[in-house]
């Protein structure tokens, strides 16, 4: 088996890596959009529409391609977590998770292009998974927050690293909470 050839609409350094880690060959391009929600979406609803997009806006300029876009948040009571603007902020965010279960929730698009001009095609689909935080001190939360390295991550962590220490449980796909639900990413390429 032998698997297409990806255009990566991300600057994700985690998302290049499962990718690596499965064997997908892939370029990467990355998509500037605006990511801010709009009123009154739902964290599903934005973050399939963000993959959406990215994966677009790449496909623009990629004919006869394969453009992965996908998107990732944190969801906490309803409320979308995204990635903290200071270290106060990741301090605040860490310290919310403490003790709770959240969601880890991750849009996914691909679009294929064609050579000879044909409207391109994306299929999309979200992945949401459970990740339940131990009771964390202070003095756990700033390491989490030092040592963490929080400001390009939703929710100020990274499971594979630090954090790991400190989740209890995790319902549903692992790599969807390192930042791509690569089994989904399959299963969406494989449609076409």
């Amino acid at each position: 088996m032998e698997l297409p050839r990806l255009i990566l609409a991300s600057g994700s350094p985690r998302r290049s890596e499962i990718l690596g880690f499965v064997g997908w060959q892939f370029d990467k391009q990355v998509a500037d959009i605006d990511e801010t929600p709009r009123e009154g979406e739902s964290p599903e609803t934005y973050v399939e529409r963000l993959a959406r997009e990215k994966s677009l806006a790449v496909a623009e300029r990629s004919p006869d391609s394969l453009v992965l876009g996908a998107d990732t948040t944190v969801v906490v009571d309803g409320r979308i977590v995204g990635k903290p603007l200071d270290m106060d902020d990741a301090r605040e965010m860490i310290s919310d998770l403490s003790g709770r279960w959240h969601d880890v929730i991750t849009g996914v698009a691909v679009t294929k292009t064609s050579r000879n001009g044909d409207a391109p095609v994306t299929r999309s689909a979200i992945q949401t998974t459970g990740v339940k935080f131990c009771d964390l001190s202070a003095e756990e939360i700033e390491f989490l927050v030092r040592e963490g390295e929080p400001m390009d991550k939703a929710g100020a962590y990274a499971v594979q690293a630090q954090a790991a220490l400190f989740i209890e449980e995790i319902r549903g796909d692992y790599w969807n909470v390192v930042g791509l639900p690569v089994s989904l990413v399959y299963e969406l390429v494989r449609s076409f």
